[in-house]
Order: C-alpha cells, then sequence, then structure tokens
C-alpha cells in the first residue's frame, strides 16, 4: 500500500514540478530581475539555469511529499536526492544529444525534454523510496548533497564558472545578464561591464 501511494505522489509529482518549473522560466522578469530572485529563478537561457526548473519546484514538492511519506516508505531523501539530481543530468544528456544530431534546438523539443526529465527524476527516486533500508549514513549524504545541489544552483547564476553549461544561448554572456547587474558605489561603469 505505501508503495502504491509513493507511486502516485510520484506521478503526481510530474504535473506539479513540470508545471511549476513552466511559470518558475520566466519569474526573474516578473521579479523585475531583482537580484535575491537569481537564487531559484532562471536569469539567462543558459542549459544551467533551466536546470532551476525542476530543482526547485521539486524541492518544494518534495517538503510537502515528505508529510505524506515520511513514515510510510524508506530512504525518502536518498530517493529525492537522487531524482534531484537525475532530472538535470537527463535534461543535459538529451538537450545536447539531439541539438548535436539536429544541428540546432526547437523549443517543443525543450519542453519535451523538461517534462521527460522531470519524470525520469521522479521515476528514480521511487525506485529508492520503494527499496529496501539503505542505513543512516547514506540518508546523511543524501542530505548533505541536497544542500551543495542547492548551494551551486544560488551561487553560479552569481559568479557561473567560464564554462559551455554556464553560458547563455543567445547573449554569449554567464550568469545574470550585464544589463541587470546593479551598479556598485566606487566602481566606475566600465568595471561594471567585465
Amino acid at each position: 500500500m505505501a508503495n502504491r501511494t509513493a507511486l502516485r505522489c510520484e506521478l503526481a509529482g510530474v504535473a506539479v514540478i513540470f508545471l511549476a518549473g513552466s511559470a518558475l522560466h520566466s519569474a526573474f522578469d516578473w521579479t523585475g530581475h531583482w537580484r535575491p530572485s537569481a537564487w531559484f529563478a532562471p536569469v539567462n537561457e543558459s542549459v544551467w539555469e533551466h536546470f532551476k526548473l525542476a530543482f526547485w519546484p521539486g524541492v518544494l514538492y518534495a517538503m510537502l511529499e515528505y508529510l505524506a511519506l515520511r513514515r510510510s516508505v524508506n530512504n525518502f531523501w536518498v530517493g529525492k536526492c537522487l531524482g534531484l539530481f537525475s532530472m538535470p543530468v537527463a535534461m543535459a544528456v538529451l538537450f545536447y544529444g539531439y541539438a548535436a544530431v539536429l544541428g540546432h534546438h526547437h523549443v517543443a523539443l525543450d519542453i519535451l525534454i523538461f517534462l521527460l526529465a522531470v519524470g525520469i527524476g521522479q521515476w528514480a527516486s521511487y525506485r529508492i523510496l520503494a527499496a529496501a533500508d539503505m542505513g543512516t549514513t547514506v540518508r546523511r549524504g543524501a542530505v548533505i548533497g541536497l544542500i551543495v545541489m542547492a548551494a551551486a544552483f544560488a551561487l553560479f547564476s552569481y559568479w557561473p564558472p567560464r564554462v559551455f553549461l554556464f553560458e547563455d544561448s543567445r547573449t554569449h554572456q554567464y550568469g545574470i545578464p550585464a544589463e541587470h547587474q546593479e551598479h556598485r558605489p566606487g566602481m566606475s561603469m566600465a568595471a561594471d561591464t567585465m
């Protein structure tokens, strides 16, 4: 019975995460480019920033799901960690895979990939939730993994590595676009654009 409940929750999560992630896509614009919103909202069109569309709604859904499942499944945070890690990995593999074959990308395929990646992550999570207890050390490692992922998604918008995953496909910039950077007192405008 617990496995059925977990499966229903994970399947419902596909729809919730997909819809919430889709709404989150423009949140940085909706907030008037409010810098703190870069913690959870994509700030550019890089692949990395699009990973937030699955991660943060997935974290919020996991918190709600925890209330319903915490006593009836094993390895809750292990499942959530694996699921939330699987989503961006699936997004990257599928996106770069089809773009390499076609030579360009299509918005409709990008949306389908997002949906598939969320489904893959939720399925991976379910498989761990239904597995035998993995022990305290693994559970603690999963919580640490979630904290590391959350920190990376938040901080790399402000200080992105200069690698392809973080490059805005339209502007070829990294992180928060220069036109949305706030002026820092004591610095010249030329320094702000570096």
